[in-house]
């Protein structure tokens, strides 16, 4: 008969298709070691255990590799991520129980579990990368066990993942300072598929890395396209780089947040053309419109009607910019395009942020930039 864990009946919709939820690393940590100390103080052997997440829905978790030993217990749940593309899902996350002389509860990682190596992040330099709410999911779990149980001793934990450090390299883990596995985590306990609110965390935990290590300048593309353009004819380090995927507006928000001084963007007409009729999130489900900006600008800049017409019919931006380079406006364009995308940016950003621009294309190279950019480099790798 087949193990029922509790999610399979949850889902989410996204983009009309229904994806099923799954349970984070940080659960299959919990709940394995919640069954372990289970064991390790009954001697009774167990093959699932429940665990309630900090969600409200209620895992039965089926247990991997059980090995009782005179003091010590080890088991495993196998992660699952339900829909979600993820390098950790179907691997086996451990825990390992013993009685220590300490009165508490000590949690620890093992082998395949990142440790801490850089300021900014949620754990101190040092520990493992096993993060607040999974930290405190595992202690409740088995603070359960030693009151069901009347046991007043301490417990360690140590939770390890065999396949960690081979996974990590998948991750943000290396660019973040977490050496040798990859971390636990969770604020839910579940996995919702394309989240954007765990895509948004991610950007917010490598800005804080970022903030932490001193940079109070940022440079931030949306994703590889301006990472590359930095790379290759910018000739800067990409140590001090983010990307902010879609979500130009929430970065924002988060530097204001974080006292930055300043941001340079570098970012592909592409997406940020969308900026310049602020759209501060440039994922096309919710809102397109480059054709349509592309034309009013060159409106803008002395394009009959005809020729704003060709434009409209233009299905890239890249095709756009080489009719308005034909028409002769694509300079003029340009500059509005990149002054519109300031005053919007500045906007959001309630004119604390001293911001630049760097826009391009992958057919035509730089398109347009801020008078600021020279100045705004210098700011990004002077020490503060």
């Amino acid at each position: 008969m087949e193990h029922k864990t509790g999610i399979e009946d949850h889902y989410v919709i996204k983009n009309n298709k229904k994806l099923r939820m799954g349970y984070t690393t940080g659960s299959c940590a919990a709940g394995a070691s919640k069954a372990a100390a289970y064991m390790l103080l009954t001697g009774q052997e167990i093959h699932s255990v429940s665990l309630v997440t900090p969600k409200g829905i209620e895992l039965r978790l089926k247990l991997h590799d059980v090995c009782i030993q005179e003091n010590q217990v080890s088991c495993a749940v196998r992660k699952d991520g339900g829909d979600d593309p993820d390098a950790t899902n179907g691997i086996l996350i451990y825990a390992t129980v013993s009685k220590n002389d300490q009165k508490d509860i000590v949690i620890d990682g093992g082998k395949g579990v990142g440790r801490v190596t850089k300021p900014g992040l949620e754990q101190p330099v040092g520990s493992a990368a096993i993060n607040r709410v999974p930290r405190m999911m595992i202690r409740r779990g088995v603070e359960e066990i030693c009151e069901r149980t009347g046991y007043q001793g301490g417990i360690s934990v140590v939770i390890s993942i065999p396949e960690g450090e081979k996974i990590a390299g998948k991750t943000f883990n290396p660019r973040l300072g977490i050496v040798g596995g990859i971390s636990v985590l969770g604020t839910s306990g579940i996995v919702e598929p394309m989240s954007e609110a765990a895509l948004i965390r991610s950007i917010q935990v490598e800005m804080n890395m970022l903030t932490a290590a001193g940079a109070q300048y940022l440079l931030i593309t949306p994703g590889n396209y301006g990472q590359a353009f930095v790379r290759e004819h910018m000739a800067l380090d990409l140590d001090r780089a983010m990307k902010c995927s879609n979500f130009v507006g929430e970065t924002i928000d988060m530097a204001v947040a974080d006292g930055v001084k300043g941001i340079l963007f570098v970012a592909h007409i592409g997406k940020f053309v969308k900026v310049a009729g602020g759209i501060m999130n440039t994922h096309s489900r919710y809102a397109d419109s480059r054709a349509e900006l592309m034309a009013s600008f060159a409106i803008r800049a002395g394009a009959t009607l005809e020729q704003a017409k060709a434009i409209l019919d233009t299905l890239t931006t890249e095709e756009a910019v080489t009719l308005m380079e034909q028409y002769g406006i694509k300079d003029t364009a340009m500059k509005q395009i990149v002054d519109r995308i300031i005053y919007y940016l500045d906007h959001r950003a309630y004119g604390k942020l001293e911001l630049g621009l760097v826009l391009f294309s992958n057919e035509h190279g730089l398109l347009g930039k801020t008078d600021n950019v020279d100045e705004m480099i210098k700011k990004l790798y002077v020490a503060e």
